[in-house]
């Protein structure tokens, strides 16, 4: 498979993150307070499925782009019978720890899913044992394993939860999806 095969569906991914970024800029970020993830909030439970589109700020988008086609397109190349299923299950059960356990503020943002995908990366290596996986997690720990700092408690207005729970909804994913690519 090419390299631009399989950033098609990450570069979609972008399209749709940057165009709703633009509408959000627009409306004066409107979409946040209206999709966000508010924990334990009804209203907020919408969140789960649109927190990965919204962003507070052009920089808050710019900055989550890159590991979104990088990871996004690792992950597309190298699982690409389960990436869409392990995406699902990482925004899913990621969101629904947010939403159960995440602070009292509207979460927003791809950076769960990016964490999220990571997680997936990771954990496949282990989970399948086989040179690819292995080869691909060790590949990712090496480009992106600081990042893992984030899950934990730190700066103020970053959710450390959404961080948190996407990676072990991305591990999870691994585990879920184990042998089926």
């Amino acid at each position: 498979m090419s390299l631009l095969h399989s950033l098609r569906w990450p570069l979609a991914l972008l399209a749709v993150v940057w165009a709703v970024q633009a509408v959000n800029l627009v409306t004066g970020y409107a979409l946040n307070f209206r999709f966000g993830l508010l924990p334990r909030s009804v209203s907020g439970l919408d969140g789960i499925l649109f927190m990965p589109l919204l962003h507070g700020s052009l920089a808050h988008a710019a900055a989550n782009s890159a590991p979104l086609l990088v990871l996004g397109g690792v992950l597309a190349a190298t699982a690409r019978r389960v990436a869409l299923r392990a995406t699902a299950v990482i925004v899913g059960l990621g969101g629904l720890g947010v939403w159960l356990l995440g602070n009292a503020a509207i979460h927003i943002g791809a950076s769960g899913l990016i964490f999220g995908w990571l997680g997936f990366l990771l954990a496949r290596g282990v989970v399948e044992r086989r040179p690819l996986p292995l080869v691909v997690a060790v590949g990712v720990a090496l480009a992106y394993g600081g990042m893992l700092w984030g899950v934990l408690p730190g700066r103020a207005g970053i959710s450390w939860e959404a961080h948190l729970f996407g990676a072990l909804a991305g591990v999870a994913a691994a585990g879920l999806t184990r042998g089926s690519d």
